[in-house]
């Protein structure tokens, strides 16, 4: 059934994008929905073009016939859609779950305008239930993970981090990065804890996007509803 309310949200999004616009396209299962709706705009005639967050949607486009460039070349973007792990009323995010939460964030960064899609299961009043996950750099990964605990402790969050993959395997980002998933059940201070973890030398960036998202579409049994950030 949730695939069934992801594809609604997707499509709904799909309707709103334009002849013309440069697009930021997401990464996720929620995002491959649009892809495949986009795809069938482009096909019925839409002009295009889309900057991809990661190596599978940029596979995944190209394979269904989405014109594709670089932020490289297109630094400005009209709109970026994408889904969420997590999203509240005002539309702070947790994102990251699929491990594209850096390249999402500087696409989502780069344009004027970002829809989120998602099931009603990811419409959350506060932001944590979720593991956040922070990017992090390989070296030094025990003094950073350290210096991550002391800033949750300092918020009176816990401590509880777990490195993705774990480290016989580690999972690795698109960008050759590790990630730490921290396991803090709730963030009642969404920017103090963003901003204290990004200051951290050894962190990349972490999974809150926050004053990114200008609207979300909301679908559940009832349909798909509009979030606007209050």
């Amino acid at each position: 059934m949730s695939d069934q309310f992801k594809r609604q949200a997707a499509e709904r999004a799909a309707d709103d994008v334009q002849h013309g616009m440069r697009l930021g396209i997401g990464t996720g299962s929620t995002a491959e929905f649009f892809v495949h709706a986009l795809a069938q705009r482009v096909r019925d005639g839409l002009d295009v073009i889309g900057v991809p967050t990661s190596e599978r949607t940029h596979q995944l486009a190209t394979g269904l016939g989405i014109r594709l460039t670089t932020l490289d070349d297109e630094p400005e973007l009209d709109l970026t859609v994408d889904g969420a792990d997590e999203l509240n009323s005002e539309l702070s995010l947790i994102k990251g779950g699929g491990g594209a939460l850096l390249r999402e964030k500087i696409v989502a960064s780069a344009s004027r305008q970002m829809i989120v899609i998602a099931d009603g299961s990811k419409m959350v009043k506060t932001l944590g239930r979720f593991p956040l996950p922070i990017e992090v750099v390989s070296f030094g990964l025990e003094a950073t993970r350290l210096a991550i605990g002391k800033v949750l402790a300092e918020l009176q969050l816990p401590q509880k981090l777990e490195l993705r993959g774990g480290a016989g395997d580690p999972f690795l980002t698109d960008g050759g990065h590790y990630i730490l998933d921290a396991h803090l059940k709730e963030i009642t201070e969404v920017q103090a804890l963003a901003d204290r973890l990004v200051a951290i030398p050894g962190v990349v960036d972490h999974g809150l996007f926050i004053q990114l998202a200008t609207k979300a579409y909301v679908a559940d049994q009832d349909g798909v509803k509009t979030v606007l950030p209050i």
